[in-house]
């Protein structure tokens, strides 16, 4: 038995994430527009220590957890999901530095922000550089992964200094500057089309029509591009088989591989790793024992994950259906409900972006996509907030029921995607 390290893997999947969007950007589509930044250049080598480093990676995943609970308690029985905990936790990382008082506690609690603040942005922009480093090996064909950060603000805003700072330095982030109040909908336009570009046209439209309008003065974003290859594809010819969905059996498309994966199980289930190309970021499938789907999702929590993630594995033969769907999501009531209430009140305080004590939150926008083939993973996700006033085989792994994904960037402990299936023919 051996445990799946970094560096024993190859990977090969296609995975986006979108939250805020890149300050590289030009704004989305061919509508140019002006950009605030601070003089200060990334912190391209952050001071950050092993122990603050691993407390992010602990706080990601009882986030990612908390979230993922509060998703499944409101999503129907057969219902999939997917979401980025990351996407989601640095766009609001970049709205949490504007926080103060109750409202800035609130988002610690909701997020699972244990660190201080300059050693939590520290920590950030280390996880980002280390994310977006190409692994060794791999080309642009066979994998990519890349981070943008950036915010929006109305034209005749004025942004605090230190605000603008923080977002230069840790996050690589500048402010692009339109018109909320005389054209919201040039703006929602611009916001749309520069998500598009950040996940290859795989959200297009990520803030429907009117929930950007006059009253909207901020909105924050946050992309996550992953392309890669499976180490070892799945055989292409692999026939059909039956999967045992919640609502009852259905025939779906299944793949088969050989030596293709790491296996590995305990208490009440069994789980595959399956590396990309670069060696360094793999989906884990955790299948739960047979009837007991529910109540193993409803007793997951971040540190039996983390044993999960840890657990000492075996080559192995993986089988398990292809699956495509996407999710739309609204974020609001899930945070509120996991303690940033505060922040979507009246009485929020965001003090820290423009000195002011009338900025809110009224929306967070969250959709993700994800398509798992024979030849590898293709996902994206984006996370909009809108801010405004007011060996040999010895085993094989046949995943034909409910299961489990996350996808991990294991040298930073990062969960890119998290989510379920429970039924593969589903894809909408």
């Amino acid at each position: 038995m051996k445990t799946f390290e970094p560096g024993r893997w190859r990977s090969g999947s296609v995975v986006l994430a979108a939250a805020l969007l890149a300050a590289c950007s030009s704004g989305g589509g061919s509508t140019p527009v002006n950009v605030a930044q601070s003089s200060l250049p990334r912190d391209t080598n952050p001071s950050v220590s092993t122990d603050d480093a691993a407390q992010l990676a602990s706080d990601d995943r009882a986030f990612a957890l908390s979230l993922y609970q509060t998703l499944r308690a409101g999503a129907g029985s057969d219902d999939n999901i997917v979401f980025s905990p990351t996407s989601i936790s640095i766009a609001l990382a970049m709205l949490y530095n504007g926080a103060a008082g109750d409202t800035a506690a609130g988002m610690a609690t909701a997020l699972h922000f244990n660190l201080p603040l300059d050693r939590l942005n520290a920590a950030f922009d280390a996880a980002d550089l280390a994310i977006t480093t190409p692994p060794p090996g791999a080309d642009g064909g066979t994998f990519q992964l890349t981070l943008a950060d950036s915010l929006w603000a109305q034209e005749d805003l004025t942004i605090l200094p230190a605000y603008l700072d923080v977002l230069a330095t840790d996050y690589g982030a500048g402010v692009h500057l339109v018109d909320f109040i005389g054209a919201p909908e040039s703006a929602r336009a611009a916001i749309n089309g520069a998500i598009s570009d950040q996940t290859q046209g795989l959200i297009p439209t990520l803030f429907p029509m009117g929930s950007i309008d006059t009253l909207t003065r901020l909105v924050l974003a946050n992309a996550v591009y992953f392309h890669g290859d499976w180490v070892t594809p799945f055989d292409p010819n692999s026939p059909s088989g039956t999967f045992h969905a919640a609502a009852g059996d259905v025939t779906v498309p299944m793949m088969s591989g050989m030596d293709n994966g790491f296996v590995s199980s305990g208490t009440g289930w069994s789980a595959a790793v399956l590396p990309y190309d670069g060696n360094t970021t793999a989906m884990f499938v955790v299948v739960p024992d047979a009837g007991t789907f529910d109540s193993f999702e409803q007793g997951l929590t971040a540190d039996s994950l983390a044993a999960i993630l840890g657990a000492q594995q075996t080559f192995g033969a993986v089988t398990m259906p292809r699956f495509k769907f996407s999710k739309a999501t609204a974020l609001s009531g899930p945070l509120s409900s996991l303690g940033m209430s505060a922040a979507f009140s009246p009485a929020a305080d965001f003090s820290g972006i423009d000195g002011a004590t009338d900025l809110m939150v009224t929306d967070v926008f969250h959709q993700a996509v994800i398509a798992v083939d024979e030849k590898g993973t293709t996902a994206a996700a984006a996370t909009g907030v809108g801010v405004g006033t007011s060996v040999s085989i010895q085993t094989r792994l046949v995943v034909d029921r409910p299961f489990l994904f996350f996808i991990v960037h294991e040298p930073t402990g990062a969960l890119l995607f998290a989510g379920r299936v429970v039924d593969p023919s589903v894809s909408g």
